[in-house]
């Protein structure tokens, strides 16, 4: 196994940022993904914001990452999902 070598000490806050398309369920849908990588998320520092014409939500949701590893879990589950157009 390959080590992954990254600019960031661990653990960290880190700020996951999730397009998708709006929905009722996109925020627990991103939430669920997140949840299955990371102990607790504190709900109430999830920022969301729609797109200009509503079609898309911006959401943004801090968490302490304890790896790479970790976070390019996340972002490969996030991407993975349908409902998500983007993550950052």
């Amino acid at each position: 196994m390959t080590e992954h070598t990254s600019l960031l000490d661990f653990p960290c806050s880190f700020a996951l940022k999730v397009v998708g398309h709006s929905s009722p369920t996109l925020k627990d849908t991103v939430l669920t993904i997140i949840q299955n990588h990371v102990a607790e998320i504190d709900k109430s520092t999830v920022k969301s914001r729609p797109s200009k014409n509503g079609k898309y939500t911006a959401l943004t949701v801090t968490i302490v990452a304890t790896s790479q590893v970790q976070l390019d879990a996340i972002y490969h589950d996030l991407t993975d999902c349908d409902a998500i157009v983007m993550a950052l």
